[in-house]
């Protein structure tokens, strides 16, 4: 009982100790707040009401379109940029075999193990 006792003090000795220590910092007069938010939000570091702060425009280009697609002409013919965005994707060749024929040939390959049924794959 005398241990719990002892224990209680010196926290609550170690807290107020703590707190004395802080240096207390003298409140803001209602004008001086005033003044930084009003100032914060004419800078644009807070957003006024539910606005979102503004985003600063992005740096325009001092060159003309046309001349930009010829740059991105050449380069690409250079090969210094990835691959020809122009042409279409090719497609897969069809399989020239019949679907009766290839669900045959699936079964087999399950019959005889090449092929995992169900969860037994995913295990893997």
């Amino acid at each position: 009982m005398k241990f719990k006792l002892a224990l209680l003090a010196l926290i609550a000795g170690a807290s107020v100790a703590a707190q004395a220590q802080a240096p207390a910092e003298a409140p803001k007069a209602r004008a001086e707040v005033k003044a930084e938010a009003k100032a914060a939000a004419k800078s644009g570091e807070i957003a006024a009401g539910e606005k979102t702060p503004a985003a600063k425009p992005a740096a325009k280009s001092d060159k003309k379109r046309a001349d930009v697609k010829d740059e991105a002409k050449t380069a690409t013919k250079a090969g210094e940029v990835g691959g020809d965005m122009s042409k279409k994707a090719e497609k897969a060749p069809k399989s020239t075999k019949p679907r009766a024929e290839v669900k045959e040939e699936a079964k087999a390959a399950a019959k005889s193990g090449a092929i995992e049924k169900g969860d037994a794959a995913a295990k893997k």
